[in-house]
């Protein structure tokens, strides 16, 4: 690969200088990119800690360190990554599997190379009065959800548990109805609109309420969970084997800048915050916190697919998403071996490229996430 072979070059000539001029290996400082590759990154969303080990890796240089000039495009409700990286719009983009899937089959020629996130971090909450512990509660009860293609890992639920006499009912992308007891139970995402809720005030205690006032079934926990976060790529774009190395330096640094993450904590989140994110420190505090949980352990290392959660996604795919109903996924759907290399490359270094000892931290939240 280039970057391989650009490293083995600069090894030749380090050695020719050493040789003439007997200079300490240990004074000759590291590689200096003759040129830089540009790539561009399709988030989501807005800058928050979702996607901090980005942020992290351009600030910190370490995109840089790998002869990268990335650039981090923001999303907003009207961008569709995946739509943004099959019409060129950008080199890499993030996108949950599932919606990645229907836009396979709808024609974009687009692969999976890196599943940063192992674990899904959707949820259904509900206060505890509500009664709701187990899919089974739901009956009878007014249930919310998002729609968009986010409502699967529940619609799965309640077919898997058989679930009757339960009210389906869209909710906005808050808790303000679960707050104001319109819906007695509402999706929420662990690390952003579950917060919200601990964030807002309990009228009848005039204190924040608190994870006892809530119940919350866990989809992991269930057997209907997908798989969210991942980095996709054009299928065409990395056949060309110059991509496949720009796509392992890629990977190398952005894992790099998770990894660093699981240590210094606070640093991440500074760089969050000066990358203008509108949410508090507290808020982002707390998602930093539940999403290096979504990335870490990571059984294979970071971003390299755990295949029975594939198979588990897929299979919750076909049977739910009508656009996937009856579909076969095709094996090149993904792909393992530039994640597995950028992982090797890590280890090497040292660095703790499955992060099992993580521990959440304790989070203090404030009002409004501030």
């Amino acid at each position: 690969m280039k970057g391989i072979k650009r490293w083995l070059a600069v090894l030749a000539v380090l050695a020719l200088v050493l040789a003439a001029c007997g200079t300490d290996a240990e004074e000759v400082e590291g590689e200096d990119c003759e040129e830089f590759d540009d790539v561009r990154l399709q988030l989501q969303w807005v800058a928050q800690a979702q996607f901090a080990g980005y942020f992290v890796a351009k600030d910190l240089g370490f995109y840089e360190d790998e002869c990268l000039n990335v650039e981090i495009l923001e999303g907003a409700v009207e961008i569709v990554p995946q739509t943004v990286l099959a019409g060129g719009g950008a080199e890499f983009a993030l996108a949950w599997v599932p919606k990645a899937l229907v836009s396979r089959q709808q024609g974009a020629d687009i692969v999976n190379i890196a599943q940063v996130f192992e674990r899904s971090g959707t949820l259904e909450v509900s206060f505890v009065e509500a009664g709701i512990t187990e899919p089974a509660d739901w009956s009878g009860k007014k249930v919310g959800n998002w729609g968009f293609g986010n409502e699967y890992e529940l619609t799965a639920a309640i077919e898997k548990f058989e679930v009757e006499d339960v009210e389906l009912v869209a909710q906005s992308f808050d808790m303000l109805a679960l707050l104001n007891r319109e819906i007695d139970a509402a999706e929420a995402m662990i690390y952003n609109e579950y917060a919200q809720v601990l964030e807002a005030v309990n009228p009848e205690t005039g204190e924040l309420y608190q994870p006892e006032d809530l119940n919350v079934i866990d989809f992991n926990e269930i057997g209907t969970a997908m798989l969210q976060d991942a980095v996709w790529v054009r299928a065409d774009w990395i056949e060309d084997e110059a991509n496949q190395d720009i796509a392992q330096r890629f990977l190398e640094a952005s894992f790099r800048g998770w990894i660093h993450c699981l240590d210094a904590f606070d640093e991440c989140v500074g760089v969050v915050l000066d990358n203008g994110s509108t949410l508090g420190e507290s808020h982002q505090r707390w998602q930093l916190n539940e999403i290096l949980a979504l990335i870490f352990p990571a059984r294979n290392g970071i971003g390299v697919m755990n295949e029975a959660l594939w198979a588990q996604t897929v299979e919750v795919s076909t049977g739910q998403i009508p656009e996937l109903e009856g579909v076969e996924v095709s094996d090149d759907a993904y792909r393992t071996d530039i994640a597995e290399a950028a992982v090797q490359a890590l280890a090497d270094e040292g660095l703790d490229v499955d992060g099992a000892g993580y521990e959440r931290r304790d989070i203090e939240l404030r009002e409004g996430g501030e």
